[in-house]
C-alpha cells in the first residue's frame, strides 16, 4: 500500500502544497563542501585609543586564525551615522563588502549606559537587511561579546542577540562578557590568563564549529515556505520598502 504524504494525511486547507517541502536530512548530504578557510568579520564598538572592545576583538581574531580562519577587522573610524551620508560613502561600501565576504561574524561592544554603544549600532545599521531579494547576513554565523568597566553585565550581548536574530543570522549559544576590562589586559594590549580569557576561547571555538557545520548548508537552512510562495519581484519589493 503506497505511503501517503503528510499533506494527504493531514487536512491543511490554507497550505500551498506546491511550495510546501518536508525537511529532509538527505538535503544536508548535498551541501557544498567548502575547502577554503572560514571567513570571519569582526566588528568592535569603540573609537578610544586604548579600546578594550578592540583589544578583545584582536584577541578573538588571533584565536580564530590559530583555529584556521581567515579574519578581517573593520575599523569604525570615519563611518558616518546612518542616514547622515549616502550608502556610496567609502566606509559604508567597505563595511558592506566585508559583510558580503564573511561567512561568520563577531560583534564586540562596550556596555555604555546599560546598552551597546552607538558606534556598534551604527555599524550594524549600515549592513543592509537586503540587497535586491538577497539578505547578505542570512544564514551566517554570529558570536557576541562585550566589555564593561564595572561588574559583569549582559545587556549589550542580549541586545546584539536580538539584532542577530532580526538579521537572520545563526547566533551561537555561547557568549563572553568581560567585567572590569581595564584589569584584564596588559600594557601591550594582550589579554591576561583568566576565566574570562578561557570563555573567549570557548566562544571562538564554538563559532568555528558552527561555521564549519553550517556554511555549506546555509541556503537550505534559511529556505522558507513563505518566501518560496513569493516571486522574486514580490520579495524584492517587500524587503526593500522605504522606511516609514
Amino acid at each position: 500500500m503506497p505511503t501517503k504524504s503528510p499533506t494527504e494525511m493531514i487536512a491543511l486547507p490554507s497550505l500551498s502544497s506546491e511550495h510546501f517541502a518536508v525537511p529532509q536530512v538527505e538535503q544536508f548530504t548535498h551541501a557544498t563542501t567548502a575547502t577554503h578557510a572560514p571567513r570571519i568579520l569582526l566588528l568592535y564598538g569603540s573609537l578610544r585609543q586604548r579600546s578594550y572592545s578592540k583589544l578583545l576583538t584582536l584577541e578573538a581574531a588571533r584565536l580564530l586564525e590559530a583555529m584556521g580562519a581567515e579574519t578581517r577587522i573593520f575599523d569604525p573610524h570615519g563611518l558616518p551615522l546612518p542616514d547622515d551620508a549616502p550608502d556610496t560613502h567609502p566606509k559604508v561600501q567597505e563595511l558592506r563588502a566585508l559583510a558580503q565576504w564573511a561567512e561568520g561574524m563577531v560583534w564586540t561592544s562596550p556596555e555604555r549606559h546599560g546598552a551597546m554603544t552607538g558606534i556598534m549600532k551604527a555599524q550594524i545599521d549600515w549592513i543592509p537587511l537586503s540587497v535586491g531579494a538577497v539578505r547578505p547576513t542570512q544564514g551566517k554565523t554570529l558570536a557576541v561579546m562585550e566589555v564593561s568597566g564595572g561588574s559583569q553585565s549582559f545587556n549589550a550581548v542580549n541586545q546584539m542577540r536580538i539584532l542577530g536574530r532580526w538579521m537572520r543570522m545563526i547566533t551561537i549559544p555561547n557568549q563572553s562578557s568581560v567585567a572590569k576590562a581595564f584589569l584584564e589586559f596588559d600594557e601591550a594590549g594582550r589579554m591576561r590568563p583568566s576565566s574570562y580569557y578561557d570563555r573567549v576561547v570557548d566562544v571562538m571555538e564554538e563559532l568555528m564549529k558552527f561555521t564549519l557545520l553550517t556554511r555549506g548548508s546555509s541556503a537550505y537552512l534559511v529556505d522558507r515556505y513563505s518566501e518560496r510562495k513569493e516571486s522574486a519581484e514580490e520579495l524584492s519589493k517587500r524587503v526593500n520598502q522605504k522606511s516609514i
